[in-house]
């Protein structure tokens, strides 16, 4: 199956999925050095497939966390990605795309993302 939607940063990346089914306040719910999101799983190489962010302008530097700690997942994929999430993935240097169907994408799946496509196997 073959999706498209908004690059928001470019790039390539494949992998596993990990799906949270909520919007992830990054600041809260993410342990940046680690990778562990509360209620989700470790987003460390994995696709990450979430709705949306949200909280405060410092969720930005949380997802930015992720890379210095070298923790970070190989690519984003999100319903809508606000400004915390587009800040934070572009300074992380995250291939990352929205305006994606997620409810089409489950946890477990192999998916890839080149640009504005999103490819699930």
């Amino acid at each position: 199956m073959i999706l498209r939607g908004r690059i928001i940063y470019k790039g390539s990346a494949e992998g596993e999925v990990l799906k949270c089914e909520k919007p992830v306040i990054f600041l809260g719910d993410l342990n940046e050095r680690t990778g562990d999101v509360e209620n989700c799983g470790n987003v460390k190489d994995k696709i990450f497939v979430f709705p949306a962010g949200g909280g405060s302008t410092v969720g930005s530097y949380t997802i930015y966390g992720l890379k210095y700690y070298n923790t970070k997942p190989r690519g984003m994929i999100l319903k809508e990605a606000e400004p915390i999430v587009a800040a934070g993935v572009i300074i992380a240097e995250i291939p990352t795309v929205d305006m994606i169907d997620i409810s089409k994408i489950k946890n477990g799946d192999y998916v890839k993302i080149d640009g504005d496509t999103v490819w699930i196997q």
